[in-house]
This record gives C-alpha cells, structure tokens and sequence, in this order.
C-alpha cells in the first residue's frame, strides 16, 4: 500500500473504534427495541422466547384512547414549557446583555437550578405545593385568601412552573452567550444609521441569533417530550392521566402492565415524532443560516 493511501485511510482508522462503540452502544439497542416491538413479549420471558404478533402492538396503542391522552398531555406541556422558556431565557440574555458588576456571580445562580438532580427537583416542588405546610398556600393564607391544592386542582400547571423554574437558564446562558458572539460591526453599522434599541433587536441580534436559537429550542423539546422523574414525584401522572406524558405511560406500560412489546412500540413512536420534529427544525436552522449569511454579506458589502 503506498504512502498516500495510508495517509487517506488513517483518519478511517481512527474514527473506526468510535465507529463500532456508536454501532454497539447505540445501534443493537435501537434495533432491539424495533424488534420487540413487533412481538408479545413480558418480563417474565426472553425476548427469543416471545410470539411474533406483527402490527398488531402498533395497532393496539394506536387505538388506546388513554395513549391517545398522553400524547395530547405530551405536546400541551412540551410545547408549553418549551415557548415560555425561550420568551423568558431570550428576554433576560437581551435585558442583562451589558456590562455589570457581578456579572459571572449571577450567572452562577442562574445555573444553579439545572444543577440539581431532577428527583431532588420534584420533592422540593411537591413539597411548596403542599396543602397546608407549602409555602404557597401559606403566602394565600397569610393575605387572608384560602389556599389551593395545587397538585390536584392545577397539576399541570403546576408541573410547568416547576420545568420553567429548572430549565429556563439553560435558554438564557445559551442565548446570552450567542448575544455576546454577535459581529459589533453590524450593530455599531445600525448605530450609525439611527436604529433604536428596539430596532437592534428585531432587525440585527434576533435574526443573527436564530440558528442557536433554534438549536437551543430543539434540545428543550427533545428533552421536554422525555420528561419523566419531575412529574413521576410530584403528581405520579395524576390526577387521573393529567399530567402522565407519553415518557411515563412507556414506563407504567412496560413495569405495572408487563407488556414490554407494546413500550417498545409506544417507544418507537415517540423516537419517529421527535425525529420528525429534530428534521423539521434543523431544516429551518439551515435555511436561517442562509438567510443570517447573507445578511452578514450584505452588511460587509455596505461598509
């Protein structure tokens, strides 16, 4: 083998133990799972020893009017949470976009809530919820107002403010640190031609920060549509099927009901909507991207 040869072939090489970790580590589970989802199958059996039923799990669940209720719960809270704390995460990063004492004090403490283990997350707000020891229904009472069972009345929402609460400085670090990566040249060249502080921000930062911004969305929404030990210790999915998103449905499907083939089934269905939301988005991302470079183009060329 000649010397050019090898040189092309050695970053192949290279890539080819990740290669086979990524085929083992993600690829057999994968396959596993579209496999079990075609058969009827229970923990108390191998996989090999379970009965090929085709469809007929896709079918069953496609039917089943509590999935059906756990996919509408799934997209209210996704794309509930997921829109509040982009407005929120997006609007703090322009707000504290300056120079400040304490700057890298604060953003400590905006990180802190991310920081804390999920579980730990749902206790802490289960226990603000409480009907009479919970220090929201103690704040009611103190201005003489009657309290509310938050968890029972609200549950939804109260498990929304909970997601907001934890996540929405993950939207703020990212879009903070997309605003201080913005070109000055550009926002001094709009300086120049009269633009407002608002005109700034729905003309020059907005549109150059889209592609991050729509990246930072994809990820909250991915990981919004998984959500699963927050509402598991704050509500249990309850009251009724409230609060059970399609993650802890999968979960009680394949633990309480034993029907491991039909998890697997409410499984894939749930990989192929995000994967439909994930191409859909980062379609949009690349089109932005277009449109912010030629806008950066444009800009160069006027100065």
């Amino acid at each position: 083998m000649s010397t050019a040869s090898l040189n092309r072939l050695t970053p192949y090489l290279f890539l080819a133990p990740a290669a086979v970790i990524m085929a083992l580590a993600l690829l057999y589970p994968l396959g596993y799972m579209v496999y079990g989802s075609f058969r009827d199958w229970d923990p108390s059996q191998s996989l090999g020893e379970s009965t090929f039923v085709g469809l007929s799990n896709y079918v069953s669940i496609w039917g089943d009017p509590n999935f059906h209720e756990s996919m509408a719960v799934t997209l209210k809270f996704a794309f509930t949470v997921v829109g509040i704390e982009m407005l929120i995460g997006v609007g703090l990063a322009l707000l504290l976009d300056r120079k400040l004492r304490g700057m890298s004090i604060l953003r400590t403490l905006f990180i802190l809530p991310m920081m804390i283990a999920p579980v730990v997350v749902g206790l802490i707000w289960r226990y603000m919820y409480h009907p009479t020891l919970g220090v929201f229904n103690r704040s009611l009472k103190s201005v003489g107002m009657e309290s509310v069972d938050w968890l029972s009345q609200h549950a939804l929402l109260s498990v929304i403010i909970a997601d907001i609460w934890q996540w929405t400085p993950f939207i703020f670090i990212l879009s903070l640190a997309a605003l201080q990566s913005l070109p000055q040249s550009a926002l001094e060249a709009s300086r120049i031609d009269g633009a407002t502080g608002w005109q700034q921000i729905v003309y020059i930062k907005l549109p150059l920060m889209m592609p991050v911004l729509i990246v930072t969305g994809l990820l909250r929404l991915i990981d919004a549509f998984k959500v699963l030990e927050v509402i598991l210790v704050m509500t249990e999915g309850g009251p009724g099927l409230s609060t059970e998103i399609l993650a802890l449905r999968i979960s009680r499907t394949a633990t309480e009901f034993r029907e491991l083939g039909v998890a697997a089934a409410m499984s894939n269905f749930l990989l192929l909507l995000l994967l439909f939301f994930t191409i859909m988005m980062l379609s949009y991302n690349r089109w932005q991207e277009y449109r912010a470079l030629k806008a950066r183009r444009l800009i160069e060329e006027e100065l």
